[in-house]
């Protein structure tokens, strides 16, 4: 269930997604408050756990990770054991960056990270197709990024 938020926490939250390194009183000049009341809102929403973090995010391609591959993966079963043992496998592996269950014809959607397509395919065939509940993988390899952002759409929620 959402959480209620009124415009001030919604503009809060708008500058931290901007910029999180950002001082409480920064904060709160930004969006029309004075720094106690502000900061009292950032904790709140930390507490009960919009805010689940502050992070830095770092450019991927810079740091020599221009490799983003889409795989597709299909499992041989859907039993009681196969869906949290592929899940927690896949939980180990640093460069999947994200994991999806989907729907349609396949069971999960990965978002891979590597530094060259090379180490895509060594993380393929000796780790992924590996485990044994992994029947198919289809690769897809980005070629421009076209968009990348980590803001949430927080005008498109309910009021």
């Amino acid at each position: 269930m959402a959480l209620r938020l009124d415009d001030i926490d919604r503009r809060i939250l708008e500058v931290l997604q901007r910029d999180a390194s950002l001082s409480g009183a920064q904060v709160a000049e930004q969006v029309g408050l004075s720094a106690s009341p502000c900061w009292r809102r950032i904790q709140r929403l930390e507490r009960v756990g919009v805010i689940r973090g502050r992070v830095a995010l770092l450019d991927a391609e810079r740091l020599g990770l221009g490799v983003v591959v889409f795989a597709s993966v299909k499992l041989t079963a859907h039993g009681r054991q196969a869906l949290p043992q592929f899940e927690e496998a896949i939980r180990k592996y640093r460069q999947v960056m994200e994991c999806y269950t989907v729907s349609g014809g396949v069971d999960y959607l990965l978002r891979v990270l590597t530094p060259d397509i090379h180490r895509y395919e060594a993380f393929l065939r000796d780790e992924l197709l590996q485990l044994p509940s992994v029947a198919e993988v289809h690769s897809r390899i980005a070629i421009t990024q076209v968009k990348y952002t980590t803001e949430l759409p927080l005008d498109a929620l309910p009021e």
